[in-house]
């Protein structure tokens, strides 16, 4: 019998410690290599500490109506910010510990260090002690994910000018913030520390913010972050920074002076693609400095496959780990392909977004007028119950067939509730198919069954014009 595959794989992230699990459990031997902690970006710097710090600020929110809803408060709610923070990274902590009980369960070699392709087969791997190893292998996944964006204007010193994993160990909470960008990052932060109560303001180049959300999922965000008294500044941006001993001073480009505190630069992230040796094995890379690769997750160097941010699609960790099982398989002789068709993705603002597919912009750019179906929190019974009506589902279907194009929520739940939509269009149904089925209540699931039977006009709690 020959000797099981050996694969080595570059980054220990949500794409990374996926594919080393799968390739293990196809049966390969894997060696995952990783000079930071488990579980990548995401899991200590992004996605589950923002949320973990999200979540009681959207629980402070709570307690703010605790008097309406009947809820008599003996003493006012107030943020304690070093106790949050030590949750987050108890939170953090106990799920890279979880990551490390997979790999070692599966029999996944672990080696911290900091690892550069020598050539198509052979990692070498500078170690924490100053120390060096080579790993070879028959075959290589790239997974080393992204970075902040850097410009040069905004100098980064972690505590007055932060990017966002410095924010998120609330070093103070600023009375006036500046977050320049308002696209997922920033409108997380916004809602984060608006809840905290600074003063923030927004700044977007673009028209509005969240660009490359529907406009009316957008304009939702926007009402809610100006209820909290967030400034919105969209269709400008900022030219120079300027510290001084008593605060900072920000010009933007129409000549506006913006005074603040503490200045958040979240304006994108870029590929890791530089340092880790990919132009000596010959790696085509983009434009944008990201990994080229084929449907099979696979590089231009056979049997080098790269997955996740550093492949330059969508910058999701479910993504990632998508693209590190179909890696995987393929490197075990299974054949797959990746369908960017349905990702569904949550942006936990407040209230929080979900959402599938196309936007209506992009379907009316296809030549498209799609049916649209709409339903609002405002007219559920189980938001009034719970005290939060503000929310609104929104479904595009296609008008010849009925197939769902996208779905776009905002509102409670939003980020879970997405995922009805998003089984309704890989098993490729039909918007009047997901009305059809009988929805408990009183759920906030029923907003998506009446927004689905709103698409054909016949949603019993929408008040429409009679023809």
């Amino acid at each position: 019998m020959p000797p099981p595959r050996h694969i080595a794989i570059l980054g220990a992230g949500p794409g990374g410690y996926v594919a080393a699990i799968r390739a293990a459990q196809l049966g390969a031997k894997v060696t995952v290599i990783e000079n930071r902690a488990l579980g990548g970006v995401c899991l200590n710097w992004g996605c589950i500490p923002s949320k973990a710090l999200l979540s009681v600020v959207e629980l402070g929110e709570k307690l703010k109506k605790a008097h309406d809803l009947g809820l008599q408060l003996s003493h006012p709610p107030a943020y304690v910010p070093e106790q949050m923070v030590a949750r987050k990274n108890r939170v953090v902590g106990g799920l890279v510990n979880g990551i490390a009980t997979l790999l070692k369960h599966w029999g996944v070699s672990h080696v911290q260090g900091t690892g550069r392709l020598v050539n198509d087969r052979t990692v070498r791997v500078s170690l924490a002690d100053g120390t060096e190893t080579s790993i070879q292998a028959d075959g290589l996944v790239i997974a080393t994910g992204s970075s902040s964006s850097a410009l040069p204007m905004f100098p980064v010193d972690g505590y007055d000018i932060m990017t966002s994993r410095e924010a998120l160990e609330i070093p103070r909470i600023p009375e006036r913030l500046l977050i320049i960008g308002g696209g997922v990052e920033g409108c997380e932060f916004a809602s984060l520390y608006a809840g905290l109560g600074s003063q923030v303001t927004v700044v977007e180049m673009m028209p509005r913010l969240l660009p490359s959300e529907d406009e009316e999922i957008s304009a939702v965000i926007e009402r809610e972050l100006k209820k909290r008294k967030v400034r919105i500044i969209v269709e400008n941006s900022v030219k120079s920074v300027d510290k001084t001993e008593t605060g900072i001073t920000s010009e933007l480009a129409d000549g506006e002076q913006l005074g603040c505190d503490a200045i958040l630069v979240s304006v994108g992230r870029r590929c890791n693609t530089k340092g880790i040796g990919l132009e000596d094995v010959g790696v085509q890379l983009g434009e944008n400095g990201e990994i080229e690769v084929d449907d099979h997750l696979e590089t231009n160097v056979q049997g080098v496959y790269a997955i996740g941010d550093v492949t330059g699609k969508t910058m999701l960790a479910h993504l990632a780990s998508a693209q590190g099982k179909v890696a995987a398989d393929n490197l075990m002789g299974n054949a797959k392909t990746m369908n960017y068709d349905v990702v569904p993705a949550g942006i936990f603002t407040l209230p929080e977004i979900g959402r599938v597919g196309l936007t209506e912009r992009q379907i009316r750019e296809r030549g498209i007028i799609p049916n649209i179906g709409r339903f609002r929190y405002s007219a559920l019974g189980k938001a009034h119950a719970v005290g939060d009506t503000v929310g609104l589902v929104k479904i595009l279907a296609d008008p010849k067939t009925d197939r769902v194009l996208g779905a776009h929520l905002v509102g409670t739940h939003a980020a879970d509730l997405v995922h009805q939509a998003a089984l309704a269009m890989q098993l490729n149904a039909k918007a009047q198919d997901v009305a059809g089925m009988i929805h408990a209540h009183p759920t906030h699931t029923e907003a998506l069954m009446e927004a689905f039977e709103d698409v054909e006009g016949k949603a019993v709690h929408v008040v429409r014009k009679r023809s």
